[in-house]
Parts: C-alpha cells; structure tokens; sequence
C-alpha cells in the first residue's frame, strides 16, 4: 500500500527526499479530528448557530474530519504493512488505497471550497449587511453545499481513476489555483476594505475607542486569515504547479524532495482552521463551555 505523502523521484536528482515520520501526521490527525468534531457536535446541538455562515463552517469540519480519518487509517495500514501483515501490491489493498486518496483528494478540493464560500459569506454580511438575509438564505445554502459535495466527490474519483491522463491533472490543477486565486483575491479585497472603514473611523470626529479596535481588530482578522492560508496551501499548490511545467528538471526534483513537509503544512490547516473560523466565535465558545461543564458534571455525578 502506498502512502499518498510519498512522492517517489521518477528522474535523477542530487537531492533526498525529507521523510517525515509517521507519529507527526498521525498527531496532526488525531488533533485535526478533535477539533473539527467540536464544531461539529457544537453546531448541531445550539440551535443559534443554525445560520448560513455556521453551515459552510460545519461544512468546511465534516471535509476536515473525513480527511483526518482518512490520514489516520492510512497511517495505521501503513504500521500493518511494515510489519509484514499487508501486501501493498494485493487487490483488496489497492482498493483501500484507491478509496482514501480519492476521499482526501475530495476533502483538499472541499476544504478549498468550503473556505471560499466562508469568504463569500463573510464579504456579504460585512459589506451588504442589509440585504445579507435576502441574499444568503438556508435553500441557497443547501444548493451551494450540495453542488460542493457533488464538484468535489466526482474530482476526487476522476483524480485518482484517471491519474495518468493529463487532461484530468489539468483540470484538477486548473480547477485548484482557480479557487485559492478566489479566495486570495477576496479575502486581499476584504482587508483593503476594511482597513479603508477603520481609517474612516478614526477620522472621523469624536469616535469611540470601541469602535476603532473594531475595525482594526477586524483587518487584524482578515491578515491573520490570509497569512495562514497563503503558507499552508502555497507550497503544496508549487509542487502541484511545478509537476506540469518541469517534471523532468533537477531542481525541480530538489524541491519535489519537500513533498512530506508541504502535506504536514496543508494537513495542519485542519488544525489551525477551528481556531480562526470557530474559535473566534463568542456564541461557539459559550457552546463549548457548556459542552464541557455539562460533561464534567456528568463525570462528577457518575463518580460520586
């Protein structure tokens, strides 16, 4: 069974390539899929947070989650295959192998989708406040996250049925930069503006002091937000790129050698995701207090 962070060199290079042992992605699965099972449980059971904006969160969970099992079965198929119990070239093995990197595949296209629709959502409710309920409704909703889940499943399964043929890694490359361009593009937008509205409120007479953390607070947001996602999915986004113009390069291969590292960083925006589009939420932190009182409450009772 083969890893889908190996990346085997097919042309002679001075350069080795970075292993990354398996205990760093299994841990960034484990933490991955707490997190991202957090929000979900904790959307689903306060009712406040039933809105369009904690939909495509939840959304962009569930694709984390179903990405983080993947990577933690397929980290612990491999533990089997080292220890001699799996044969990697069996048909029942392919076949296992095949279902995961076409599920991670959908959930690396899901993520980049559910990201942009967070960015979409969150550029109407700032800059057309007025008409964001009329805009964003719950049946737009469901017919936006259910063209994802049918876009990405469909990529996912051609992506890997069809791996030899460049006409799919086209469109599969094409369809990848498209969406991070997007996103980048409106959230650089979103900064611009929102900067713009806080030096607004600071000249303007007698503002409050509340009011002009808001707006800084609120650019402070959007760089975090774009830094984040610029070094997680950049270099990843560079390997995909530099697979189609100079396979055959060196120093090409030199860089290909990273492969390891550039999924540890996309893996790991899995991770980072709660906390910028989750965590930042009073009414989600109020769920999670709850959660963890009742919990604990429970736990104390059973114990006494």
């Amino acid at each position: 069974m083969n890893s889908a962070t190996e990346a085997p060199f097919t042309h002679p290079t001075d350069c080795t390539e970075v292993q990354v042992p398996s205990q760093v992605f299994m841990a960034i699965a484990v933490a991955s899929l707490s997190e991202n099972l957090l929000v979900i449980v904790a959307v689903i059971k306060n009712r406040n947070l039933h809105s369009p904006m904690y939909c495509f969160i939840c959304n962009l969970a569930v694709f984390n989650t179903i990405s983080s099992l993947c990577k933690a079965l397929e980290n612990i198929l491999l533990l089997f295959k080292e220890a001699g119990h799996l044969n990697s070239l069996g048909r029942f093995e392919l076949s296992i192998d095949d279902i995961m990197d076409s599920l991670l595949c959908m959930c690396f296209l899901g993520s980049i989708f559910s990201i942009l629709t967070i960015a979409v959502d969150r550029y109407i409710s700032i800059f057309h406040a007025l008409r964001y309920h009329a805009l964003m409704t719950m049946r737009r909703v469901v017919v936006t996250l259910s063209a994802i889940w049918v876009l990405c499943g469909t990529s996912g399964v051609l992506m890997i049925g069809f791996s030899k043929a460049a006409t799919v890694k086209i469109f599969f490359i094409v369809l990848f930069f498209t969406a991070l361009l997007l996103i980048l593009l409106l959230y650089v937008h979103m900064f611009l503006l929102a900067r713009h509205h806080a030096n607004r409120i600071v000249s303007m007479p007698g503002a409050q002091a509340h009011h002009r953390q808001s707006g800084l607070r609120g650019a402070l947001t959007l760089t975090i937000l774009i830094g984040v996602f610029v070094a997680c999915w950049a270099p990843f986004s560079l390997h995909l790129l530099i697979m189609m113009i100079c396979p055959e390069n060196p120093y090409c291969e030199c860089y290909r050698s990273l492969f390891q590292l550039h999924v540890v960083l996309l893996v790991s925006h899995a991770v980072i995701d709660p906390a910028i589009y989750a965590f930042r939420s009073t009414e989600l932190r109020n769920t999670y207090k709850k959660m963890f009182l009742c919990s604990a409450s429970r736990i104390f009772k059973e114990c006494v």
